[in-house]
């Protein structure tokens, strides 16, 4: 293994930023990065601010149209690729308007076969000078880094994360995430969520080891908990599922107690008991791409060991402590709601984002009433702690990543056997949620074989967006038209 010291880490991220600074870096500019959980990854996320430029983790799940997009609409000066993201980089280079410097890594440890597309990150390291005199930002409200969310409508939002919050969450995660002195994070949430939840940073404050992941594997992951004594790791869902479906070979006695901090769409009772027996801590995070990642947390309470648990385990909890305001209201009336009843979770503060790059009216509409606007639906309990009801926004939750239904919709429509079409998340016990189809056929295509519809999909989208479930049904609508997704995901839950 590669074995890296904080003093050598620190050389390293001047010397990325001295050779970032000579090919033209400085403040405000965009360094993207397509990068597995590498030390690469980790050196990106103190190298480009260090240059004074603004981060651009991107997600290497997306296909090369999408990647091309944020490149340009992101104003991206250089690209640093991981060699096993090759053919998707270089379509999506052909795809850009304008030529990109581009730096090669080649992992040492999983040498890659794909093709080399522009100067050696080592050669730039190497070149750089470690002793290069970076410098603060000159204003906290700077700009750090840029994460795209899939948009809900059309293409995704750049959102714009400034030092300070950045900063914050570096200290809010350690404290929420009860990591006290020294803890080693196993890398299994991908850094380009929302910068790995700012836990890069995180991990300076504590002096924690990262114990970089290059696949979500269940042996490798039993393996390194073992052998490196990790107490953290965080993740979706599909990280509790992929432990728990471990093989009894690929299982490793843990002499130590783990604490996982999941988010996104709450796990399962069952799966919570599960990994609760399988010598887990679970710490239950919820946030969004706006707010840095995970900004609410269920602070857990010891009276509630006797009470429904799992039932308890399930909300989504307080606000960080980097976090000023937390509230459900009315988004009409800015109105907090009363105890019980729906309305919209909203965020303030700090850990609240810049804004959404080159996009004043969607800013605008975010931050109305001087408070996020996140989309969520859900109440307010009486003891101070939220829980999600239901989205408003049209988002499925599928192994952490973010799916616009309409995104779906918008390629289904465009087969001519579609009338109308519906997308909607059906839970599922691996993925959290999947996206679960409702088609309803045009007159003189009856024909049509719902293998014929799917296939259609995966042709047009990320193979992750595609749905796996597909149903032929006239689509209930209300009076003015609408299509009832309640109803429709009422039925989902069913198939």
């Amino acid at each position: 293994h590669q074995r890296i010291t904080y003093a050598e880490f620190y050389r390293r991220c001047r010397r990325l930023a001295s050779g970032l600074a000579e090919r033209g870096i400085g403040k405000n500019d965009t360094v993207a990065v397509l990068l597995a959980n590498t030390p690469a990854m980790l050196e990106a996320h103190y190298g480009v601010p260090m240059a004074g430029g603004v981060l651009n983790a991107l997600n290497t799940r997306l296909d090369a149209a999408t990647i091309a997009f944020m490149l340009e609409h992101g104003d991206a000066k250089i690209l640093i690729t991981d060699r096993e993201f090759a053919a998707t980089a270089s379509e999506a280079l052909k795809l850009l308007k304008r030529p990109l410097r581009i730096i090669d890594y080649d992992d040492p440890e999983f040498p890659q076969i794909g093709e080399s597309l522009g100067e050696d990150y080592e050669s730039v390291i190497a070149g750089g000078d470690p002793d290069f005199a970076w410098q603060m930002p000159a204003d906290e409200w700077d700009a750090i880094s840029l994460n795209y969310t899939s948009g809900t409508t059309g293409n995704p939002k750049g959102v714009v994360y400034h030092h300070r919050g950045a900063a914050l969450m570096g200290y809010g995660n350690v404290l929420a995430g009860q990591m006290g002195r020294h803890p080693v994070l196993l890398w299994t949430l991908p850094m380009f969520h929302c910068n790995g939840w700012c836990f890069p940073w995180s991990l300076s404050v504590a002096a924690g080891t990262h114990v970089c992941l290059r696949w979500v594997r269940a042996g490798a992951i039993y393996q390194a908990m073992a052998e490196h004594g990790v107490t953290h790791l965080c993740g979706a869902p599909i990280v509790m599922s992929t432990i728990l479906d471990a093989s009894p070979q690929e299982r490793r006695p843990l002499k130590q107690r783990v604490t996982f901090m999941v988010a996104a769409a709450p796990p399962p009772e069952s799966v919570l008991a599960a990994m609760a027996e399988a010598g887990f801590d679970i710490v239950h995070v919820y946030g969004l791409t706006e707010v840095y990642g995970p900004a609410v947390v269920n602070e857990w309470q010891e009276e509630w060991d006797a009470l429904e648990g799992a039932a308890r385990a399930a909300r989504q909890g307080v606000r960080y402590h980097a976090l000023e305001g937390l509230s459900v209201m009315d988004p009409q009336t800015m109105e907090p709601t009363a105890p019980g009843q729906l309305g919209e979770v909203m965020f303030r503060g700090n850990v609240v984002m810049k804004g959404y790059l080159k996009n004043p009216d969607a800013t605008r509409n975010a931050l109305s009433g001087g408070w996020f606007h996140s989309g969520d639906l859900g109440v307010m309990h009486e003891d101070g702690y939220i829980q999600l009801k239901d989205r408003s926004k049209d988002i499925i939750i599928s192994g952490g990543e973010n799916i616009s239904s309409i995104e779906i919709e918008n390629v289904l429509n465009r087969h001519p056997a579609v009338q109308f079409a519906a997308v909607v998340a059906k839970p599922d016990a691996k993925w959290g949620e999947t996206p679960c189809a409702f088609v309803e056929k045009r007159r003189g295509h009856e024909a049509v074989t719902e293998e014929e519809i799917l296939a259609f999909c995966r042709e047009q989208l990320a193979r992750f967006k595609a749905p796996r479930f597909l149903v032929f049904a006239e689509l209930p609508k209300t009076s003015t038209g609408k299509i009832q997704k309640f109803a429709l995901r009422e039925r989902a839950k069913t198939l």
